[in-house]
C-alpha cells in the first residue's frame, strides 16, 4: 500500500498506484493514437491518388509511427526507462506488423470490392487500426517500457 496525501490534507491508503498509472498510461495512448491514426488518414487521403493505395499506405505509416513512438517515450510513459535498442527495434517491429497488416487489409478489401473508394480503403484502415493499436499498447507498457524493480 501507498499513503498519499489527499485535498483538506486527509491521509489516503490506497493499493499500488500501479491501477491509477496504467489509467494514465491508457488515457495517453488512446490521445496519441486517436492524433496519430487521424494524420495517417489525412496523409493515406492525400497520397492514395498519386501513389496508390499500398505505397500510400506505407509512407503515411512511416511517417506517423516515428512520431507516435516518440510521443509515448516523451508524454504517455515519461519517468518509465527504456533501453534505446529495444526502442528502435520496437519502432522497426510496430511498422513492419502494421506495414504487412495494412497490406493485408487493403489486399482483403479489393477482394471482397472490386474498386474500393479512397474513403473505404481509409475506413478499412482505421478500423484495422484499432485491432493492433490495442496490442501495440500491451507491448508498450509490458516490454518496452517495463517497470524496474527496485
Amino acid at each position: 500500500m501507498t499513503t498519499r496525501w489527499a485535498p483538506g490534507h486527509r491521509v489516503l491508503r490506497r493499493a499500488p498506484e500501479r491501477h491509477h498509472e496504467l489509467g494514465n498510461h491508457a488515457v495517453w495512448y488512446v490521445v496519441a493514437g486517436v492524433a496519430a491514426t487521424g494524420l495517417q488518414a489525412v496523409l493515406f487521403l492525400f497520397l492514395q491518388p498519386v501513389l496508390g493505395s499500398q505505397v500510400a499506405n506505407l509512407v503515411a505509416l512511416a511517417i506517423t509511427t516515428v512520431g507516435n513512438t516518440e510521443f509515448h517515450r516523451r508524454v504517455t510513459f515519461a519517468g518509465r526507462e527504456s533501453n534505446a535498442g529495444k526502442r528502435h527495434f520496437q519502432d522497426l517491429m510496430t511498422f513492419a506488423f502494421y506495414a504487412v497488416y495494412g497490406s493485408t487489409v487493403l489486399a482483403s478489401l479489393d477482394a471482397v470490392i472490386t474498386e474500393p473508394t479512397a474513403l473505404e480503403q481509409t475506413g478499412a484502415l482505421l478500423a484495422a487500426s484499432v485491432v493492433g493499436g490495442t496490442a501495440r499498447f500491451a507491448v508498450l507498457r509490458w516490454w518496452v517500457f517495463t517497470r524496474r524493480s527496485a
